[in-house]
């Protein structure tokens, strides 16, 4: 086996990311103020991008994970411009306490069952949600995530699909989507 054959392929499909990308561009700049459209357009096509890698690899790319953290944080100013210090200075702290609590999580669980339940993807992928959302949602984006993840588990089990304990799930791959939805609803003016 070659070398090339075991490293898996962490670029997006450049259609899924295309079309999706636009049509993303299309709902935030139909119902969102410019420089929200365009944060809302630049974190979808990250998160679409992640989504996509992550259902078919199970791995984040850091190009995701760190840049949507890094573009969530420089955003900051421009979604809070009243403030824009505190606005960074809010964004670095929820992305860093998000990612120590997945961390925590993640270890917490390794240590319990002996098995890593969390891949650090993830944990850098939380980083992402704090940078991006206010800190009164962020609960429901994971809970999002949680939930169609599990919906997705339960569709697999009724189509036949054997589903143990160790079965591996992309958590990312709901992740991602769960973030880009909750930042656009909550960016929603009125």
């Amino acid at each position: 086996m070659t070398k090339a054959a075991e490293i898996p392929d962490l670029r997006p499909n450049p259609a899924i990311l295309l079309g999706a990308g636009a049509a993303l561009a299309l709902v935030s700049a139909a119902f969102l103020a410019w420089p929200v459209a365009i944060a809302s357009t630049v974190l979808g096509t990250l998160m679409i991008a992640g989504a996509d890698v992550d259902a078919r690899t199970y791995l984040l790319p850091n190009a995701v994970t760190f840049g949507a953290t890094l573009v969530g944080i420089a955003a900051a100013p421009l979604l809070d411009p009243l403030d824009p210090w505190l606005a960074v200075g809010s964004a670095t702290a929820r992305a860093v306490g998000c990612a120590m609590a997945l961390a925590l999580l993640r270890s917490s669980y390794a240590r319990i069952r002996r098995q890593e339940g969390l891949g650090f993807g993830d944990v850098k992928l939380a980083a992402a949600v704090g940078a991006w959302l206010p800190l009164d949602v962020i609960p429901l984006c994971f809970a999002l995530a949680a939930i169609a993840a599990l919906v997705s588990v339960v569709i697999a089990q009724l189509r036949g699909r054997a589903i143990e304990r160790a079965t591996r799930l992309p958590f990312g791959a709901f992740l991602c989507p769960s973030l880009w939805l909750v930042f656009y609803a909550s960016a929603l003016p009125g």
